[in-house]
């Protein structure tokens, strides 16, 4: 083996994965400038997930027969995943928080529903005519799966449902959600967190739609669960795994999520670069200035680092390695650097920089809302240092 066959990430992408970022890229880039536009409009994107479906961008995870890419550890890895996810961000958020979801909750329910009841439900995700929103989140827990109060109790050919979550993306338009609460059967052995899915048009279930700031296309609600019938076969990955089912996706969504931050900084910072080489002051581009060009040349050394952190854990995931403190800190780190940079590239632009007409308010606001998903700059800190320090020193 010779020493470049050798490198592989977080080193130096192989050919292959150069090759299929290429094939991202080339599929995204046509929809950068459609960016701006949709982050005014609470219209969900169809006719993005229709073209992503074309594309195969949906079905990342999925296997072959059920009109996906492949599973993960078969055909594709994480760091493809997070390819993916970085190039779809940068030309278009909306790009990357479609495949964020869809190529989370596809292999999720194909892996753990039974083959004849997960199928419709895959290949409608995989060729974009619906969407499975994640219910995890609930008030006063946030998301500690342990802490929940939502219930499940069993009842004949099934479970009935009570309890509410919030803040769940995705919700207004979806078809159904992935929701995690506590059941409780005739036995310890029959109870536990557990996940199951849920039908958004089932008897039971109403809806409080939440304003926000940025992710308006995709839409964010609160969800009432009241006496709501699950069927047995709707149970994800059988009674009481649900928190294994949350823990063991975790790591993987903190770095993708790393990524996603990035993809949508570089861009920020490469329409700053355009412009502060095109806008002149005092007879000379802004550029020439170390005022300008400095931070410029900070943030894209901070940003090439959080990639590269993000790769690494994902090359970890890849290798069958543990990664919760490097996905953790990925997500602490990539998420305030992109935030960082964006605010940067505002005052780089001036006022204009604070105008609508421009896309960085929403670049603000849209990684604004990966800071705080699945968990807190706060709560990343607490998982590092129990990582560094051992639970008992932190507890």
């Amino acid at each position: 083996m010779s020493a470049t066959d050798a490198l592989h990430p977080p080193v130096l992408f192989a050919p292959e994965h150069e090759e299929f970022a290429q094939w991202v890229r080339e599929f995204a880039a046509p929809h950068a400038e459609s960016y701006l536009e949709r982050a005014h409009r609470e219209e969900f994107p169809w006719d993005l997930a229709e073209k992503m479906a074309a594309q195969g961008l949906l079905g990342l995870g999925v296997s072959e027969e059920n009109g996906g890419q492949g599973r993960i550890g078969e055909v594709l890895t994480k760091t493809h995943l997070g390819i993916a996810h970085e190039e779809l961000a940068y030309a278009n958020f909306y790009l990357s928080q479609l495949a964020y979801t869809n190529d989370l909750t596809g292999p999720l329910l194909e892996r753990f529903l039974a083959p004849d009841v997960a199928k419709d439900w895959v290949r409608g995700i995989v060729e974009g005519r619906h969407v499975v929103a994640l219910g995890l989140t609930e008030p006063g827990s946030g998301s500690d799966a342990m802490a929940m109060r939502a219930k499940a109790e069993k009842v004949d050919g099934g479970w009935k449902l009570n309890g509410e979550k919030t803040s769940i993306t995705f919700a207004p338009h979806a078809k159904a959600m992935i929701t995690f609460v506590k059941a409780r059967g005739a036995t310890p052995e029959e109870s536990g967190v557990t996940a199951f899915l849920v039908p958004l048009d089932s008897d039971g279930v109403s809806m409080q739609k939440f304003p926000d700031a940025g992710w308006k296309p995709l839409g964010r609600a609160g969800v009432f669960l009241d006496d709501v019938f699950v069927p047995d076969e709707y149970v994800i990955g059988g009674v009481g795994n649900g928190f294994r089912l949350v823990m063991s996706e975790f790591d993987y969504t903190r770095s993708v999520i790393g990524l996603m931050s990035t993809g949508v900084a570089r861009k920020a910072l490469d329409i700053t670069i355009d412009y502060v080489k095109s806008r002149k002051a005092f007879g000379k581009p802004v550029a020439s200035f170390q005022g300008v060009s400095f931070p410029i040349a900070e943030n894209a050394t901070k940003l090439e680092a959080a990639r590269w952190l993000t790769y690494r854990a994902l090359s970890l995931a890849d290798a069958g390695r543990p990664f919760t403190k490097e996905a953790a800190m990925t997500k602490l780190y990539a998420t305030d650097v992109s935030l960082q940079t964006i605010r940067d590239c505002i005052v780089a632009h001036g006022h204009s920089g604070f105008a609508e007409e421009l896309p960085l308010q929403a670049m603000l606001r849209d990684v604004s809302g990966l800071e705080i998903g699945e968990g807190t700059p706060q709560i990343q800190k607490v998982v590092i240092g129990r990582a560094l320090l051992g639970r008992e020193a932190t507890a």
